[in-house]
């Protein structure tokens, strides 16, 4: 999928968090050399979010190295309300992530580098499961994939040349509140109720 929501990082308020911080060891002839890499999230709590991964001798400098390349893999999530737009499955490697929609008042249920990922992209209500590896990096991944792969109910209408109230099963002529009879049918107006102190054949009682 073309990643036609990719944003600059220019004039953003951006916010970080660290996912985590490794130590990786490689083996040469004197020994060994150890360097930390680490996993970072960026994002600006609205529907802005990208994460990096970097490397370096010193644990600052792998911080800033992730920051930076996370700056440069920004995307703009699609939302509605607080929540996503409809359910979806990110998938990166052997990591499997379910993203669905929830009600206002429930949350993030998410954890570890998922819910870094959805707080700095702005979502405030949202149901998640990892499927697949626990391995952090690709977690996140499948979270970024996940989210990459929303699509509002334009784009959607575009696609099916339809308009946005059919993709979204509204009928423009109905009217709000009112109830349609059903197929077979007919519509009855409900009964009045009888005037107090009037008899059977009419006579005041």
């Amino acid at each position: 999928m073309a990643n036609d929501r990719s944003v600059s990082a220019a004039g953003l308020d951006l916010q970080e968090r660290v996912v985590e911080i490794n130590r990786v060891a490689k083996v040469v002839k004197g020994g060994r050399r150890f360097s930390f890499t680490a996993l970072v999230v960026v994002g600006d709590e609205r529907e802005i979010v990208g994460v990096g991964y970097g490397k370096a001798n010193e644990v600052p400098v792998a911080i800033q190295k992730g920051v930076e390349r996370a700056k440069k893999n920004l995307i703009r999530v699609p939302k509605h309300g607080s929540t996503i737009t409809h359910e979806t499955l990110g998938i990166f490697g052997s990591g499997r992530v379910l993203l669905k929609p929830a009600s206002p008042g429930t949350g993030v249920i998410a954890g570890g580098g998922v819910r870094a990922v959805l707080e700095l992209a702005g979502i405030h209500d949202i149901l998640s499961k990892s499927l697949g590896t626990q391995n952090p990096i690709n977690l996140v991944k499948a979270t970024m994939a996940g989210l990459e792969s929303l699509r509002r109910p334009e784009e959607v209408a575009q696609l099916r040349g339809l308009s946005v109230d059919s993709v979204l099963g509204l009928d423009p002529n109905r009217r709000d509140g009112a109830a349609e009879p059903a197929e077979g049918e007919e519509a009855h107006d409900e009964p009045q109720p009888e005037p107090v102190g009037v008899g059977a054949e009419g006579e005041a009682s």
